[in-house]
Formats: structure tokens, C-alpha cells, sequence
């Protein structure tokens, strides 16, 4: 199916469910004339709101943001209409964002534009990237991952219905939580977003090839991750020192086709500021990760998993079987993306993720 056959298809879904006149979709019929203005013209990282101090479990600080629904410059009448549903006592549905490996908060960029001031959003630094604090070796795994989003659950919101929205090592975070605390689906968790992820099967060299340069890649990567895990910073340095390369490497392997080289560099400067030491903390995670039998929890609630066919990291293989073993899961494959498809097809993820929230709103007013 061509992209523009896929963009239609999409919008058309959601004009459908528009139709059908909720509270939720009220507010996400704007955003589709919001985020195609704001996501381009506000630069990258600019969009920010006062932080908060999550403390995991261990002590860990983790950096966490949120964008309520009466920021400035949202639709008033939406906004009303959510607050009035607030103070009856049923409070609306919030969206927590977390992201992937070596990037932070800030990857969010167009959905934030789109979704900011009209749907409550929480966003986070995983620990050991971006403003949160660093981890140790030994709390450095897709499982302390899970622990860390329920105590930011716990932390700022602590009641109401949750969609939850993960985009590659943020997807295997959001499976650890349901490992670990399966009450919490259909109890607090209404929706789920899997985008670019897996829950096992993953080969974690591929994952560091943009990290590395060349002559480390490929099989020797976890050779070399061993031999240098106390030596990290001369893999700082050479990786900084080799800027154009790494810019390269960027864009092949984090994008599928041609994108706007601020895109790159944006997501260039993420990798760049990930300090090596965390790559190779969190490598032996990845590699081990085997929790498919795990997302079969979320057939109790409207989710959705979305790749783009070109996905050179986490394989259009992963979502698919991530799709089978979900009941009633609902699949987008973006022609053409790679693995920061939530950049590179920003409209087809935004539009996939109204009809999410739509389906998870609705799910939790029936209740």
C-alpha cells in the first residue's frame, strides 16, 4: 500500500471515530490541525514544562515532565469539557511516554506538539539517560525499567486511566510492568502503544551500530563492550572526534528514507550525549530480554503496535509477532521508516495514536 494510501486510510479512521462524538475525540479532532504547525516550527527540544523528581525504588532520580490540559494556547472549549469531566469525579485519561535506548524525553517531539495542552502527558528521562540520575550496572535491565515506570505512575498519577506509549527499549519497558504488575491492565492501564520494539529475540549488536564506530560493529561489538567497559571514554571521544561519520551512521540506521537533516542531528546529539558506560550497562539486558509470553496480557486492552518496514534495529519481524500474540491488536507498518518512525512518519504514528487514545477514553468511561 503506498504512504499516501496509508495517510488517507488513517485520517479516514479517524474522522470515523470522531464521529461517534466523545469527550476524547473531541479534543484530538483539533490536534490534527495543531501538530502539523507545531511540530515543525518549534525546534527541537524546546517544548518543556516544569520539571518533577520521581525517586525509583533504588534512589534513582528520574527526570519527569508533564503538560497538562490547561497549558496555554489550548482549545478552550476541549480543555472545558476535560476539566468538567475532571470535577465529576472522573478524572481523564492520561499518556505516558517513554522512550527508547540512548535517547531521552525530548524524541517525542511531534507527538508532545500534537497532543500538548489537550490530552494530559507524561513524559520521563529513563535513568541513565538524558536529566535522570545514572544507574548502577546491576539495576541496568528491562526489568528495573518496569519498576521505574510504576513508580512514575505512582508519582503523577496516581489515579485515573493510563495509556501507555513506548517506543523501542520504552516498549520492553511497559512489558516488564505488565510482567510484574499484570493487576494494573484494564485496572489502570486502558491502552497501549508498542511502537519500533520487541519483547525478546533481539540481537543487541544491532542496536549499537550507530553508537560504535565501524571497526567495533558487528560481531566484535560485545567482544569489545567487554574489554571496554571500565575504558569507555576514549569510545566518548572517538565518537565525538568522528562527528560526520557518526551523522552518517545516524541517519542510516535511525531513519529509512530521506528526512530533514535537522532530524539527524537531532537524534545524533541524543546518541552522542548517551555516555558509553550506559550502552554497554544496558547491553546484556537486551540480548537476554525473552517476554512474548508476557504481552499477551494486553489483549484486555486496546492496543496498538506500530514499526515502520524498514526498521533496521528492531525488525518489522518483532512487531508483527508482537501483533499475533496480542488479541484484538491493531497494527500500522510505515512504509519505507526505520526505526525512529515516531519522527519519520510523525503523521501516520500521531493518527494511529488518536484512534489508541479514542478506544482506551472510551474503554474507561464504560467502566
Amino acid at each position: 500500500m503506498s504512504r499516501r494510501a496509508r495517510i488517507a486510510g488513517s485520517l479516514a479512521g479517524a474522522l470515523g471515530v470522531a464521529a461517534a462524538g466523545s469527550v476524547a475525540v473531541g479534543v484530538l479532532r483539533q490536534q490534527r490541525q495543531i501538530s502539523r504547525r507545531a511540530g515543525d516550527q518549534v525546534a527541537f527540544g524546546a517544548l518543556r514544562s516544569e520539571p518533577v523528581t520521581v525517586l525509583a525504588d533504588d534512589g534513582v532520580a528520574l527526570h519527569v515532565e508533564i503538560d497538562e490540559v490547561d497549558e496555554p494556547g489550548a482549545d478552550r472549549g476541549a480543555v472545558d469539557r476535560l476539566l468538567r469531566r475532571q470535577r465529576s469525579g472522573t478524572p481523564p485519561v492520561t499518556v505516558v511516554f517513554v522512550h527508547g535506548f540512548c535517547l531521552e524525553l525530548d524524541c517525542w517531539h511531534f507527538q508532545r506538539a500534537a497532543y500538548r495542552g489537550l490530552v494530559r502527558t507524561v513524559y520521563y528521562d529513563q535513568r541513565s539517560h538524558g536529566r535522570s540520575g545514572d544507574s548502577s550496572r546491576e539495576n541496568a535491565t528491562i526489568d528495573q525499567l518496569g519498576h521505574d515506570l510504576r513508580a512514575v505512575i505512582e508519582a503523577v498519577v496516581p489515579d485515573g486511566p493510563v495509556v501507555l506509549v513506548g517506543h523501542s527499549m520504552g516498549g520492553m519497558s511497559i512489558v516488564a510492568l505488565v510482567e510484574h504488575y499484570p493487576e494494573l491492565v484494564g485496572e489502570r492501564i486502558v491502552g497501549v502503544g508498542l511502537v519500533a520494539t520487541t519483547a525478546g529475540g533481539l540481537d543487541p549488536s544491532r542496536v549499537l551500530l550507530p553508537m560504535l564506530p565501524a571497526r567495533l560493529s558487528g560481531p566484535l561489538a560485545g567482544r569489545a563492550l567487554r574489554a571496554l567497559r571500565h575504558g569507555h571514554r576514549p569510545i566518548d571521544l572517538l565518537r565525538r572526534a568522528g562527528g560526520a561519520i557518526a551523522l552518517v551512521a545516524t541517519d542510516r540506521f535511525a531513519f529509512g528514507g530521506e528526512v530533514p537533516r535537522s532530524y539527524v542531528e537531532f537524534v545524533d546529539r541524543m546518541l552522542s550525549a548517551t555516555p558509553f558506560e550506559v550502552v554497554a550497562d544496558f547491553f546484556p539486558t537486551l540480548g537476554s530480554l525473552d517476554k512474548f509470553d508476557q504481552v499477551e496480557q494486553l489483549s484486555a486492552v486496546p492496543t496498538s503496535v506500530i514499526c515502520g518496514t524498514a526498521d533496521k534495529l528492531t525488525s518489522i519481524g518483532h512487531s508483527r509477532k508482537l501483533h499475533a500474540r496480542i488479541e484484538g491488536s491493531r497494527l500500522l507498518e510505515c512504509e519505507g521508516a526505520g526505526h525512529l518512525v515516531i519522527m519519520e512518519r510523525h503523521d501516520l504514528v500521531n493518527a494511529e495514536l488518536d484512534q489508541l487514545i479514542t478506544a482506551a477514553t472510551a474503554r474507561a468511561e464504560r467502566r
